[in-house]
């Protein structure tokens, strides 16, 4: 499964499930983990615009993830730099693999 998430673009053909706030893709990931399948990676926004009432903004993602211990593979494709940065430094500090 290649999870986009984003508030405002369109899932491209490249993944199968679009999320647009951070409680939406927690339990995508949970379903998936339940069921055994296979995440290939998380194609991450960083500003989650008006679906931030629900969760947060998308970096807070990778801040659940730190804390429940999980890793998958991120794709960053938010147009914001500081966001990017800071997204980087997570994913970096956890030696999670950081895709294109």
């Amino acid at each position: 499964m290649r999870i986009w998430v984003d508030d405002l673009r369109p899932l491209p053909a490249s993944c199968h499930v679009w999320c647009r706030s951070v409680n939406e893709v927690k339990k995508c990931i949970c379903r998936a983990e339940e069921d055994h399948e296979e995440i290939e990676y998380l194609d991450l926004d960083h500003d989650a615009g008006d679906y931030a009432v629900d969760g947060g903004d998308f970096i807070h993602i990778l801040d659940w993830m730190e804390r429940t211990k999980r890793a998958y593979p991120i794709r960053i494709h938010t147009m914001n730099p500081v966001g990017r940065s800071n997204m980087i430094r997570i994913i970096r500090r956890n030696g999670w693999r950081l895709l294109g």
